[in-house]
């Protein structure tokens, strides 16, 4: 029997920086391009700073289309989420989460996931499928760069 498909992807990993200074640079999406694993962002206004559930914020992508991302968990310096959708849309089903857990003053374990198990547009499925931990790996190793004064 084949296992079932995987639809809630997950990464984690420490990084040598104080949870508010990692927190700055995925609540701020013109961050977001900078530590972007999935080479899929290309940018986003300045100015949409995310401060609290209900918030939405544009981000251009790679391809040249916009979307909006509607911010569904927030807790300051701890936990950031949202759903993305076309422009003006219902949220087509999958999230993005960031949860940052103080290790000390200095270290944080930062949880990032990708949760497409809402996902009601096929069409988006194969994309869903190819965002992998390796992918979300990717976005923590650049963040971690950011966060730690490497890059």
């Amino acid at each position: 029997m084949d296992e079932p498909e995987a639809q809630v992807v997950r990464a984690s990993r420490t990084i040598d920086a104080g949870a508010d200074v990692i927190f700055e640079l995925v609540a701020d999406p013109a961050n977001q391009p900078r530590w972007d694993g999935n080479a899929n962002l290309a940018e986003a206004a300045p100015g949409q700073r995310v401060r609290a559930v209900g918030d939405v914020f544009v981000m251009t992508l790679t391809r040249g289309t916009d979307r909006d991302n509607h911010v569904v968990e927030f807790e300051e310096a701890r936990r950031i989420a949202w759903t993305p959708s076309d422009p003006g849309a219902t949220p087509a089903g999958h999230l993005w989460r960031w949860e940052l857990e103080p290790v000390d003053p200095s270290r944080t374990l930062v949880t990032h996931t990708y949760d497409w198990s809402r996902l009601t547009d096929e069409a988006r499925f194969a994309r869903a499928r190819a965002t992998t931990a390796e992918n979300l790996e990717a976005s923590l190793d650049r963040l971690a760069a950011l966060a730690e004064g490497r890059s």
